[in-house]
């Protein structure tokens, strides 16, 4: 009998519950994910780098499905995201370059997605080096948003023109 496949899941959570939700996830034995960007505050005497949820209300849990309904009963979580009437799952390969993504940028920017696609491209240069996605606006030499389709969202960076090739 084949073993059952572990598939990568959004979790909605309560708000401002996503570290705590991760926490307890991962104390129970579920790998989770929940990406954390690297914002400037600043306060009247100083400016400080804090980490918040890049995904607001938003962790991401590598399970099988069959263990749904344990993960979704864990404090904090209302319940699955749903895309199409089904739980979300999201591609390994868009958590990586979601992880890649945040090692090579601060203070990353999220956005629904409410645009046509564009041109298919392979970033052929950095970190992102192989990462395929869609141009979704260009600001002069910039590509600046690359598609994480999954989940109806965009992240926002800028990308040097000449490390983008089209497909």
């Amino acid at each position: 009998m084949a073993k059952p496949e572990k598939c990568w899941f959004a979790l909605y959570t309560k708000p401002r519950w996503e570290k705590k939700v991760h926490k307890a996830l991962t104390q129970l034995g579920f790998e989770s994910y929940c990406p954390l960007n690297k914002v400037r505050r600043k306060w009247s005497d100083r400016i400080k780098v804090v980490e918040e949820p890049l995904f607001k209300s938003y962790v991401f849990v590598h399970i099988e499905d069959t263990m749904r309904p344990e993960v979704r009963y864990v404090d904090g979580v209302l319940n699955f995201v749903y895309w199409n009437k089904k739980p979300a799952v999201v591609k390994d390969d868009e958590i990586v370059a979601i992880k890649r993504f945040l090692s090579e940028y601060d203070d990353v920017e999220v956005k629904s997605i409410d645009v046509q696609p564009a041109d298919e491209v392979v970033i052929s240069a950095g970190v992102m080096m192989g990462a395929k996605g869609r141009v979704l606006r260009v600001m002069g030499n910039n590509i600046v948003e690359v598609r994480i389709e999954s989940l109806g969202f965009i992240l926002t960076a800028k990308f040097d023109k000449k490390a983008i090739a089209k497909v």
